[in-house]
């Protein structure tokens, strides 16, 4: 009897001892897990295109995104998130983590037919990604520049791109057009023309049928970094029909063509997070949203109650619609007011795959602690833009320098400067207007001489408190001079480290019509299309080109014509 308990006793013990080493090594399996996940996480960037401050449910907008609302609730919602006032500026900054005075584009958007774009020697945020072993993918609206194959998204870091080049076109047929001069095709499934695509709304197609879910379920193994970059809710101002009578009530045709596809990229986003789950991947991601600028008015955006809009320094062409959602989040469910720049992006994410190094030339920062665990921010102060080119010659120097500069800052320049609480805005900021919601339903004529200041002539510097004031109602430039004086002389410090501001005229040679129709690449072709392959591993189809002599003839006819149109016109 007792030689068999000592037996039970003993195969109990041994029972126990296993349990103990299969327990031990489940936990340090879990452990190595997440371990490695968070070492690279997958991260989703969405940028989506002039969406106003205004223009989501959680600002108390009439405008209906449950999805985005309860994404920005159950993450962390960014209230003091600022971004460029025009797309290519805001893009740029997040491509590099560099502001614009250190890359050259300080002034205006990139046209289409502009030999320009992201400097070559400036590495990118996918290349950096790319290299620390992630599989690098974007869809959606590149406006980075075009004019060189070394140029596009698939030659700056990303592996795959279905998207549009230029700013702005047709969000069913993808016509794309500069002015009346130029009109082309404007998407592209990697370097080829995707003409087989055409009758596809942008957003669903990015989104559902030949964008987001098909490179979730593709990917294996590695790391995933996807921008997703939304054309919506950028004019034209287009939607399907079924998103339209969500808004039958909206009497003004431009707001309820604009809510609808804000509508339609809310469930777009659902689908999104959907996938991620279905895929796994959702666990071990971080998910960024943001708008690119702030709304315009005339196409039925609203950044009420800010001041202003897209295209202006005002605080509604800047403060832009942000949030993080990720289970990765130490603190969920929280609004942050960490000062945070779209430049941070760059090496918050670098951060997060474990591939930020300290040589890196930067002015973004890591504000993933901030963001995550509300520590204090590494960021105190904005450069929101210095533009040479703006500045008028007719201008009087005496007066912008000597009198309203103080002899520090040529205030005749556009520009633009945040430091803790206080903002500094110089030059033609462009236009300060606070449009109330109720005067969308018709033009201008509704809000004008309603809620904007007249300035005095020849005043050229503002300064607000933003933290007391952040609609910008009270300029306190003259009560406080020394506050002024201070900023203007941080505006020359940052400027004495900016490069030459690059703005080249329009290249005739860069028209559609001598590329097949297409917008495309149109200098240093040689060689180019010869070894590209597209993803399925057959050589892809470039536009074709014509070089000959002829060609150029009639471009330059064509602009001489155009021109002379203009100036009958006008």
């Amino acid at each position: 009897m007792f030689k068999m308990y000592s037996l039970f006793v003993y195969l109990l013990l041994l029972l126990l001892l296993l349990l103990l080493v299969l327990l031990l090594l489940l936990l340090l399996f879990n452990s190595t897990k997440c371990v490695g996940q968070s070492k690279t996480p997958h991260l989703i960037f969405i940028m989506v295109d002039d969406q106003g401050y205004g223009d989501v449910g959680y600002h108390g907008s009439d405008i209906h995104t449950p999805v985005l609302d309860q994404l920005a609730a159950e993450g962390v919602k960014l209230e003091n998130y600022y971004v460029q006032p025009i797309c290519s500026p805001s893009r740029s900054q997040l491509m590099t983590g560099r502001y614009q005075i250190h890359t050259g584009l300080q002034h205006s958007i990139i046209r289409p037919r502009q030999p320009l774009c992201l400097p070559p020697d400036v590495p990118t945020l996918p290349e950096r990604l790319a290299e620390a072993g992630y599989a690098t993918h974007m869809v959606g609206k590149w406006h980075l520049g075009f004019s060189r194959p070394d140029c596009l998204p698939t030659r700056r870091g990303f592996q795959s791109f279905l998207g549009t080049l230029t700013g702005s076109g047709d969000h069913f047929s993808y016509q794309s057009c500069d002015g009346a001069e130029a009109c082309g095709f404007d998407l592209h499934d990697g370097n080829r023309p995707a003409w087989e695509m055409r009758g596809n709304y942008s957003t669903l197609l990015y989104i559902e049928r030949r964008g987001i879910n098909k490179i979730i379920h593709k990917e294996g193994p590695k790391p995933l970094f996807l921008y997703l970059s939304l054309q919506a809710a950028h004019t034209p101002l287009q939607a399907p029909d079924v998103f339209l009578h969500h808004y039958d009530t909206q009497s003004n045709r431009q707001r309820r063509h604009y809510a609808a596809m804000l509508s339609c990229l809310d469930e777009g986003i659902a689908e999104l997070v959907k996938e991620l789950k279905t895929s796994g991947l959702y666990q071990n991601s971080v998910l960024i949203y943001s708008s690119d600028n702030g709304g315009q008015p005339l196409s039925g955006g609203s950044n009420w109650p800010l001041r202003g809009g897209k295209g202006t320094y005002w605080e509604g062409g800047i403060r832009a619609v942000g949030f993080v959602h990720s289970p990765l989040l130490k603190r969920k469910g929280m609004v942050s007011r960490a000062l945070i720049h779209v430049s941070d992006w760059y090496p918050t994410l670098l951060g997060l795959a474990g591939a930020l190094q300290p040589h890196y030339k930067l002015d973004g920062h890591n504000v993933w602690a901030s963001i995550s665990e509300g520590l204090p921010c590494p960021r105190t102060e904005i450069l929101l833009n210095i533009d040479p080119v703006s500045r008028k010659p007719g201008e009087p120097y005496d007066k912008a320098l000597e009198l309203n500069g103080f002899g520090i800052w040529d205030t005749a320049v556009r520009a633009a400067l945040r430091v803790g609480d206080w903002k500094l805005l110089t030059g033609n900021v462009g236009d300060g207007d606070w449009i109330p919601p109720q005067a969308l339903p018709v033009g201008p004529e509704r809000w004008e001489k309603l809620e904007k200041r007249r300035n005095r002539l020849g005043k050229s510097v503002w300064l607000f408190n933003v933290s007391a004031d952040p609609y910008e109602r009270f300029d306190l430039a003259e009560v406080r001079p020394a506050v002024v004086k201070h900023l203007l002389a941080r505006l020359a410090e940052y400027n004495h480290t900016a490069v030459m501001a690059r703005n080249p005229p329009d290249d005739p040679m860069a028209d559609p019509e001598l590329h097949g129709g297409v917008w495309s690449p149109w200098l240093g072709l040689e060689g180019w299309g010869r070894n590209e392959k597209d993803k399925d591993g057959k050589k892809g189809k470039t536009p074709k080109v014509r070089h000959c002599k002829l060609c150029k003839l009639k471009a330059l006819f064509k602009k001489v014509e155009s021109r002379l149109e203009r100036k009958t016109l006008f």
